[in-house]
């Protein structure tokens, strides 16, 4: 698979969803599919390795991973925010050789494999630095390149604080992908709602 090859995919699922106020935002559907299950479904479809972390003992995310060819941790962890999964993303990077960490939240319904896969060949063009997908107007958003020369950084992260402060110190190419795929999440119903009117248009 060449330079390309070397990636793994990590899908953050630890965390608690607290703001959709009831329903586990990850198995809401959007587009047909629960968002957890499309965002295993384009991972695996690049042909890279996948990692998705889980709180302990859950049960009904890994149920919505069925069949996907994933791996799964459950992080004991999970409470203390994303870098619980980062720290793991970081470790299993290492452990495996990785090239480069690419971070895929599930909550990102909108974006596609043709997202995933630009964002690996732009990343294989300059494979040692941070690369980040941005919306079409330059929102920074996902997926997120993480070469492995920040892996160590990584693995010294705390809290709920995501990469943020590596991307700003290591500083990021920016990638523009179509219309708002990078950016627009789901938090809250309010979120849902919209999601469930059609493919958010570019703003």
């Amino acid at each position: 698979m060449g330079a390309m090859g070397n990636v793994l995919i990590l899908i953050p699922a630890a965390g608690a969803a607290a703001r959709m106020r009831g329903p586990d935002k990850l198995a809401l559907c959007v587009g047909g599919q629960p968002m957890l299950t499309h965002a295993a479904a384009i991972a695996t479809q690049t042909g890279r390795a996948v990692l998705v972390t889980l709180r302990a003992g859950d049960s009904a995310r890994r149920a919505l991973l069925a069949g996907q060819s994933v791996s799964i941790a459950e992080l004991a962890d999970a409470g203390e925010g994303m870098s619980a999964s980062l720290r793991e993303g970081a470790r299993q990077a290492t452990a495996h050789g990785a090239a480069a960490l690419m971070v895929v939240p599930a909550d990102l319904p909108w974006l596609t494999l043709a997202d995933l896969q630009a964002a690996l060949a732009a990343w294989a063009e300059r494979p040692g630095e941070a690369l980040r997908g941005t919306a079409q107007n330059g929102t920074p958003g996902h997926p997120v390149m993480l070469p492995a020369g920040v892996f160590a950084q990584l693995l010294a992260l705390s809290g709920d604080i995501g990469a943020r402060s590596v991307l700003a110190r290591v500083g990021a190419r920016l990638l523009p992908l179509p219309g708002r795929h990078a950016v627009a999440d789901i938090d809250t119903p309010e979120d849902y709602a919209a999601a469930l009117q059609g493919p958010v248009a570019p703003k």
